[in-house]
Order: C-alpha cells, then structure tokens, then sequence
C-alpha cells in the first residue's frame, strides 16, 4: 500500500464520512455556488472527509466535466482540512477516465463504484479494479455491491495489489464480511518496509466501510466484526444527528445510539423505503428542509411525493428532540 496517509487519516476519524449531493439549478445544471456551500457547511459541521460524486452524489448523473468540476470544487473547499475522495465507475476504460480527472481535480483518493451492468466473474472484477488502482497515484477504496459482489479470496487480491487501501460494503453480508475479514487479516503479506517485514501481516491496515443505505442503521452490527467506518448520508441535511449518533459510537455509549435508531433513524428508514431512489432523492429534499435550495434528482431518480416530504420533516423534528440540546447549533 501506498497510501499511508489517506488510510491514517481515514483509521479513526473524528466525525462522519460526508457524501455531498450534487446541486442542480432551475434550469438542470450543476450549480457549483451551490455545491460548495453544501461542502463548506458539511466540512465545518465537523465532517471527516468529503466523499464526492458518489452515490448520494449522483455520480451515474454527471458528465465527465461536471465531475470534474464538482470534485475540483470540493478540494478547493476543503484546503487540506480533510481529505477528499472522488467516485469512479462504470467500465473499466471510463472508471480511468474517472479516476484521472478526480486526480487532475486534486482529490486525495478514489472510491471504485461497480462496472456497469454487466456481471462478471471474479477474475474479472479483480482485473477491473487493479487496472482502475494502477491508472494514477489515487488510493482506492473498492465499494461491493449489486454486480461486484467478492469472494474473501479476490478482496485478498485486491488487498495485495498496489493503491487498493479498503473495501466498502453496500451488501450486508456479514458471514461474507468477517470471512473476508479473516482472510484479509491472515493471508496478506507484510510490506517490506523493515527488517522482517516480509513475515508481518499487513491485512490489519486494510479499511472497512459500511456502505449500506443510511449505514448508522446497521453500523452496531458492523462494529461488532470490527468495521468502524461507515457512510452518512443524514449528515447532509441532519448533521447534528450524524454526529451524535457518530460520538455515541466512539464512546460505546449505546443507550444513546439505541435512542437515536428507535427514534429517528428506523423511522427515516421505514420512509426511505417507500419510494425507490429515496436513499438519495430524499436526502436531497432533507437539504432542501434546511434551507439551501441544491434542486431534484436527475433523472431516472425521482422526487418524494409531497406527503413524503411533510413525513421527513416530521422525522428530524423528533431527532432533534431526541438530542435535548447535545450537538444543536
């Protein structure tokens, strides 16, 4: 791994992983004023690193120069304070094109989305992923899920390979996640920085992720195989939330993190579920609840009924009640 820095600062983070949505304009366009508003705010709300044009980003919306554009917008707000990674997928030959202008954009690493459409095997999948990490000098995260599902024996390859720093799980398998886990921990080599390096095992520094939907709903169980990192979307439009929950996990403060799953996040699930793309065309109308206009999802997305919308709001009033003050601004 070449990576060492980007993993340090990604091992124990002091705040949630921020996955901004990408503003759009009246007229369809990506608004930048915008989106860099969103980043800034969710920066000094006390993010741990900016993950743009992801998932929640609406990554399979953007032209390669709104990308690019968006990722060049997040670094510059920023300014080192936390890292930056960037989405890159579909194919392999455009999840380079990708992965290059995040690097041009100055984005401190990537996380690999799954190929497009296609389901292959795993030598395959394994060969997309290396070609994508060996592209530029980028760390890589591999995010599993949908069609890139992988055996414990391919994320060691992908473990071993150069500039592939961790794997994100979207599939919620946990028997798969503590086989790979396992195998990752006992069968990747040292690096061979030092003197008998070469018999260290290294799998350890490997970094999880539970990338589930709304991931603090599941992340109790994540953390229990070890997997302390995990996705937030609700720190978009409800940060004060995100980061109580985030404070209540790193104090093993459970009582805390079970009132906050019975009373905000189950409900804001249970709404997630009714409408499909609402893991993302809900999160932006959260946004739009508090006050910055970052406009509807592209489509094929879909907006929230108008009904949904008066349910959401209904949901972070109570999670707000539910802090009794910690973390308000």
């Amino acid at each position: 791994m070449t990576s060492a820095p980007l993993a340090a600062r990604l091992t124990a983070p002091s705040g949630p992983l921020f996955f901004p949505v990408t503003a759009y304009g009246p007229d369809g366009e990506v608004d930048l004023d915008v989106y860099r508003t969103h980043a800034r705010r969710g920066i000094e709300a006390g993010a741990a690193a900016v993950f743009a044009c992801c998932g929640t980003g609406e990554f399979h919306a953007l032209t390669p120069e709104e990308f690019q554009a968006c990722v060049r917008a997040a670094v510059e707000e920023a300014a080192g304070r936390v890292p930056v990674l960037a989405g890159a997928g579909y194919g392999t030959a455009l999840a380079v094109r990708y992965a290059r202008l995040a690097e041009e954009a100055g984005a401190d690493g990537l996380l690999a989305m799954p190929p497009y459409l296609v389901l292959a095997g795993q030598a395959g999948l394994v060969r997309h992923y290396r070609e994508v990490a060996a592209a530029t000098s980028l760390p890589v995260i591999v995010y599993q899920r949908d069609n890139a599902v992988f055996t414990p024996e391919s994320v060691v390859e992908l473990a071993r390979t150069d500039g592939i720093v961790g794997l994100k799980d979207g599939l919620g398998d946990l028997d798969l996640m503590q086989r790979v886990i396992s195998a990752v921990r006992t069968e990747v080599p040292g690096d061979g920085e030092g003197p008998g390096d070469d018999e260290a095992p290294r799998g350890d520094g490997f970094l999880y992720f539970n990338g589930l939907p709304t991931a603090e709903q599941t992340q109790l169980a994540y953390r229990a195989l070890g997997v302390t990192l995990y996705s937030s979307a609700v720190f978009c439009f409800a940060p004060e939330i995100a980061l109580a929950f985030h404070r209540a996990l790193r104090a093993g403060d459970d009582a805390v993190a079970h009132r906050l799953l019975d009373g905000f996040y189950r409900p804001f699930v249970e709404l997630r579920a009714q409408g499909r793309g609402y893991a993302v065309a809900l999160v932006k109308a959260g946004v739009r609840l508090r006050g910055l206009d970052v406009g509807e999802v592209r489509p094929p997305l879909q907006e929230p009924t108008e009904g949904h919308v008066k349910q959401l709001a209904q949901v972070i009033e109570r999670g707000h009640a539910l802090l009794d003050g910690e973390g308000r601004k």
